[in-house]
């Protein structure tokens, strides 16, 4: 197998300017630097992906389609010089990879809502997985909607020899890191310690026996330890003070 996914968080929205909390779907639309953000993700591709995928939440069917224009007019530029290929399986909307449901927190953008969060988002990385945030999910119930596409997605298409590349999956920052460091056993620290900043990605390889592993989180490579440093920069200096990043 020679693809990949690639979990990437959806481009700024206005809930993100507000420091809301935006989990509901369909949830705030990208602004005009996330729409900008998704072209730049999809122009540092190392290659165009085979396809897309997308949470239900507008920003993410937004970003999607930003990366999708972007991809198609690199392939259509390849095919004209004589090479390249076509995106092989398109866009696709995935109805269990959206953020974690926050319940009653829901468009809170105060600290005490945003502790609230980090508090049992915390316990949830230490293995409690049947705690619920006040009036919403738990993390039992995210893995339970969000690995069944994963398994799909690696089923149908990964494990076919004949799929020919990457799959981008636009999805949500507190989601993307709770369910990678489940899937491929990262120090439960790390994921807390290294938010992903709007388009930023996780990189899932498939491994043997149904196993994953990270090769890449955000803008770091293995090995992903609790003391690795985190990177920041202008942009997302103050991303700390969005606990969905």
């Amino acid at each position: 197998m020679s693809g990949r996914l690639v979990l990437v968080r959806h481009g700024q929205t206005h809930g993100n300017v507000d420091r809301r909390l935006d989990t509901r779907p369909p949830g705030a639309e990208l602004t005009d630097l996330g729409r900008e953000q998704a072209r730049s993700f999809a122009r540092g591709l190392p290659r165009p992906p085979a396809m897309i995928a997308h949470s239900i939440a507008t920003r993410a069917v937004q970003t999607a389609s930003e990366i999708s224009t972007v991809i198609s007019e690199v392939i259509s530029t390849g095919l004209s010089a004589g090479g390249g290929r076509a995106l092989a399986a398109g866009m696709h909307e995935f109805e269990g990879i959206h953020e974690v449901q926050v319940g009653e927190l829901e468009n809170r953008s105060d600290a005490d809502a945003h502790d609230e969060f980090n508090a049992v988002y915390r316990r949830w990385h230490a293995g409690e997985h049947a705690l619920a945030l006040p009036g919403g999910e738990t993390a039992q119930q995210v893995l339970d909607r969000y690995l069944p596409v994963v398994e799909q997605l690696r089923n149908s298409y990964l494990e076919d020899h004949t799929f020919p590349g990457d799959i981008v999956v636009v999805s949500h920052g507190a989601a993307i890191r709770f369910v990678a460091a489940v899937l491929a056993g990262i120090d439960s620290q790390f994921a807390l310690d290294h938010h992903l900043a709007n388009t930023e990605s996780v990189v899932l390889a498939p491994a043997a026996e149904g196993r994953w592993n990270c090769v890449q989180w955000g803008l770091l490579t293995p090995p992903f330890e609790s003391g690795a440093a985190a990177v920041t920069t202008v942009e997302d200096a103050s991303r700390s003070a969005e606990p969905m990043g």
